[in-house]
Order: C-alpha cells, then structure tokens, then sequence
C-alpha cells in the first residue's frame, strides 16, 4: 500500500519490509557529525607533528643544533674539547685536530708557533675557524716570512695559564719557534679548581642532545626562563679565587727558557677596561710579570680596542680577532725572521 506523495516538500514514507527503522535516519543523518571531531584531532597531531618535524630539520641544518662541540676530563688540565671534530654551528665551521688544538694538523716542517690562551683566542662556536686570530696570523707570517707558519691554537674556554703549561707539559709536539700567552686581567687569579664541569654545564657537553627542539628549550629557553641567574663567570667556569697568582705564567716561561725559544704575551682588554682606559689591578699584576720577567707585552689598549669589537664584556668578534692578529703580527715577524 502506498501513502501520498506530497510534491511540495518532497516526502515519502514507504512501508513494508523495505521501510527504514526510525532510529535508522537518525543514525545516518548524525554520521558525519560523529566523525568530524576524530577528524579534526587527526588533522591536528598531523599538522603538529609536520611542524615540530619541520622545526627539527631547520635547528639542526640551518643552526646547527645536535652539533656542539663536545667535552673531555682531564685529570692535567681538567677538561679540553674533545680530538678530531668537525661541527658547523650558527653558520660557522668549528675544527679541533686530533690533538684537541683549535688547529690544523702540527707541521713539523713548518715554523710552529704556540699559541695558548682561553675563550678569547679559542673563539667558541661564534667564531669560524678561518677568522680566528691565530688562523689569520698564519696566512699573515707564511706571506711575510716566505715559509710556512703555523701558529696553533691550544685553548679552551676559561683556561688559566696554569691549563696551558699543563697541556704542553702533557702532550707532544713539535719543535717550536716561539709561545705566545693570549691572557686578559681574570686570568691573573684564574687557577685550576678542578670542579666537575664536564657533562654538568651547558657549555661543556660531552654528548649530543637526542633532538634539536629539546636542545633548544634545555640549553637556552629553560635556564634563560626559569633557573636562577649565573653569572658569565660561573656559567664558564672562570675562578678568580684568592689562591695567588696563577703559577702558569712562571711555568711557560720556564717551559720557553728550557727549550731556548721566546715567550710574548698579548694582554686582551675587557669591556671595562676600554671604558676606564686603563687595566685593572689584576691587569696589572700581569703586566708587573712580564716586565719582571723580561717577557715582551702587547697589550690591548696600545692598539686601538674598542668596545665594539666585544660580543659580550670579554669576547672579540671578528672584528677584534683580526686586530689582534694586526697587533701581534709586526713583533712575530721580527722574532721568526731568524728562524731556519
């Protein structure tokens, strides 16, 4: 039997076994109502994990995330970044030779000059290789000498004098030709404490981090965010303790005597002192060394340092990079020139 068909809202009703059980409609007509909102969530963990994915690929490749400059103790000079690395952080290319020297490999047949110091000559990961001041003094020296010129680059980031005479005690290398100590007023107290810093301060990782994102939320975001403050000090492990001058300064000048080669000393200027015109008391204590000692002294201020050449209260750019390399390079040459 069939019921009216009404033409003006186009209803029908059939009836009989091929009618539709009236929870049916309800059902069907709310299908794509109950769908919808798995949908959505699906839409969006896959829209987020792109994201986070996207994020990962341009921390690592475009910054450099996962690729630090990684960390080793050492019971001698407490700790020195670890041989052989190769990493391209912040747009810079940061190289360690298989002696942990901020270097080319040593040439033996090459004028070796030692160059030891701390994150100022080291440069860390702001710095590449190419634009370090002992990079730039080998192209310099090789030039105006007619020979090759290497002058190493035996340093790491708050090292005192008292690392440097360590690690030359402790490692073969080389004769050389001449050692120059890149020191700035904090290191006149800046003795070896042996803290355990290695794998414990973010600045002294000895393993790569799982994933970029994190890096960057536990290396910068976190502590910027939600630890107490530290100083640029305590964070880099600098000492300036009260146990007296740092014996380093006396033992490299014994290790140059023993082995008949100049020592000179290059006197960097913090942010302070360029300010104030002048060094510091611990600046001059140092400067009271060299000419106790009879030790050439560049310093700093004699050359025209200026405050924006800094990235921070100590540390030069490119800038002052290339001028302590302008600054040292005259009293090198005068020194090597009689090398054979």
């Amino acid at each position: 039997m069939h019921r009216p068909f009404d033409e003006g809202s186009f209803h029908c009703t059939v009836e009989g076994p091929f009618a539709f059980p009236d929870h049916a409609a309800s059902t069907f007509g709310t299908m794509n109502d109950t769908r919808s909102p798995w949908r959505r969530r699906w839409r969006w963990l896959i829209g987020t994990g792109a994201f986070l994915v996207l994020v990962e690929v341009v921390l690592r490749v475009g910054y450099g995330f996962c690729d630090a400059v990684l960390m080793r103790a050492d019971p001698n000079y407490e700790y020195i970044a670890q041989p052989s690395q190769d990493r391209h952080r912040f747009g810079h290319r940061i190289t360690y030779n298989s002696l942990s020297m901020r270097s080319e490999e040593p040439d033996s047949t090459a004028i070796i000059v030692l160059g030891c110091g701390d994150s100022v000559i080291n440069g860390g990961s702001l710095t590449d290789n190419d634009s370090l001041a002992t990079s730039l003094l080998c192209t310099a020296l090789t030039g105006a000498l007619g020979r090759p010129v290497q002058v190493l680059n035996i340093s790491a980031g708050s090292w005192g004098p008292d690392n440097c005479a360590a690690y030359l005690a402790n490692t073969r290398l080389p004769k050389a030709a001449a050692l120059v100590l890149f020191v700035s007023s904090h290191d006149a107290h800046d003795n070896m404490s042996f803290k355990n810093v290695v794998g414990v301060r973010k600045h002294f990782p000895d393993e790569q981090y799982i994933s970029a994102i994190v890096e960057l939320v536990d290396r910068y975001g976190w502590p910027r965010f939600f630890k107490p403050a530290t100083t640029a000090e305590e964070e880099l492990g600098i000492d300036k303790g009260e146990a007296g001058f740092n014996t380093g300064f006396a033992t490299l000048k014994h290790y140059a005597d023993e082995r008949g080669i100049p020592m000179l000393m290059y006197l960097h200027a913090e942010r302070s002192e360029i300010k104030a015109g002048h060094y510091n008391e611990q600046g001059q204590e140092i400067i009271r060394f060299a000419e106790t000692n009879g030790i050439p002294l560049i310093r700093d201020l004699d050359h025209g340092a200026t405050a924006v050449e800094l990235r921070d209260g100590i540390h030069p750019g490119n800038a002052g990079q290339r001028r302590i390399a302008r600054a040292l390079e005259p009293t090198l040459v005068e020194v090597l020139s009689g090398t054979r």
